[in-house]
């Protein structure tokens, strides 16, 4: 791609009526745990260090873009036979304001000086996730694919959360834990 061109950025958005920003914090400072969330995410694992410490790195692979799709449509095999993975750094982490960073140090989906932060952050009815992204353009792609991307799987992130925690909240109405 040509180092000239701006770097993408972009901006996805949940918003979880219920929850709140205490409850989801948990589950994002979890950054090993991204599989239990993001969709068609098959694996997150430790490459090296401590969950939640600057600097530890995850292993994330089986994801599905949407450049993944628009070449099964086009009857092509290669997607189905690609594995997408990347390696990703966990720059910084503020449990205070329920935000971390981080950066994608290596992968095979081009995403080059790729960096994003995460946060959750209340709300009268609940909390809203935000997750902010930069980076180069990557060969194949079109903004619109990594928003549709980043948006997509924050909102199913989301819900998979949210869904968690009334399964915890029927538990306890239930009494079921005092057994």
């Amino acid at each position: 791609m040509n180092q000239n061109q701006p770097k993408w950025q972009g901006q996805a958005r949940a918003d979880l009526a219920g929850p709140k920003a205490d409850q989801i914090w948990p589950f994002l400072e979890d950054f090993f745990g991204l599989d239990k969330w993001f969709p068609t995410l098959a694996t997150c694992t430790p490459v090296e260090g401590v969950s939640g410490q600057p600097g530890c790195v995850r292993y994330c692979a089986g994801f599905r873009t949407p450049v993944d799709q628009e070449r099964d449509i086009g009857g092509g095999t290669e997607a189905a036979a690609t594995l997408n993975w990347t390696k990703q750094k966990l720059l910084s982490i503020d449990p205070a304001e329920k935000m971390f960073s981080y950066s994608i140090v290596d992968s095979n989906v081009g995403f080059n000086s790729y960096v994003s932060k995460v946060r959750v952050m209340p709300k009268e009815d609940g909390c809203r996730m935000v997750w902010d992204y930069e980076v180069e353009p990557v060969s194949g792609w079109k903004p619109q694919d990594l928003d549709q991307f980043i948006g997509s799987g924050l909102r199913v992130m989301a819900e998979r959360m949210k869904e968690v925690l009334l399964g915890q909240a029927n538990r306890s109405d239930s009494g079921a834990d005092l057994i």
